[in-house]
């Protein structure tokens, strides 16, 4: 017998006596349009740790989206001024990893135009391109994957905006991390492969 299948006895036998599921944090954004989910990736330790500290302390939780291109990202936390990110509480170092692209629901770190590619700990962006972006890979950090959403998504793109890309009508965010197992995952249409 396999080591799963001793595991699945192990747990039937047990029953509610002890046999936990893991759980996964995971990334929500909940906007009056719907529900966001997204894996955050191990492979991004600072800038996951980031998104776990700024969600769990409401940080996001009285700003917007406050980009918005269609065909391209969906962007918000703190304000994209010519300044910079100087009202970021932080910045993070980046974690290039050649195998995180910037695929279609790609969850992002915004940033200047530093030449170090440091992110701003208070922007988080949203590809909204379905060919993906490629030429940000190598120069923004992507920490997470949309599983869940792409309508909301959709409908946030297609917003009205003005010269600037900032919605004509506020697009509130609640960002949060939420504990779901393994089984919640896939049936929410995550895939573990």
């Amino acid at each position: 017998m396999t080591k799963l299948k001793y595991l699945v006895v192990a747990c039937l036998l047990v029953g509610f006596f002890g046999c936990k599921q893991e759980t996964y944090q995971v990334g929500q954004i909940i906007t009056d349009k719907g529900e966001i989910l997204f894996w955050l990736y191990d492979e991004t330790p600072l800038h996951k740790a980031s998104f776990i500290d700024l969600a769990s302390s409401g940080y996001w939780d009285s700003l917007h989206f406050n980009r918005v291109i269609d065909n391209f990202v969906v962007q918000g936390g703190c304000p994209d001024t010519p300044a910079g990110f100087s009202d970021s509480p932080y910045l993070i170092s980046p974690e290039f990893n050649d195998s995180i692209k910037h695929t279609y629901g790609a969850v992002g770190a915004g940033r200047d135009e530093n030449p170090d590619k440091i992110s701003a700990g208070c922007q988080l962006y949203i590809v909204d391109a379905e060919e993906g972006l490629p030429r940000l890979d190598g120069e923004y950090m992507i920490f997470g994957q949309m599983f869940k959403g792409f309508d909301v998504l959709e409908n946030i793109s297609k917003v009205a905006t003005d010269k600037s890309n900032t919605p004509l009508d506020k697009i509130t965010i609640d960002v949060n991390v939420v504990d779901l197992t393994e089984n919640e995952l896939i049936d929410l249409g995550y895939n573990f492969n």
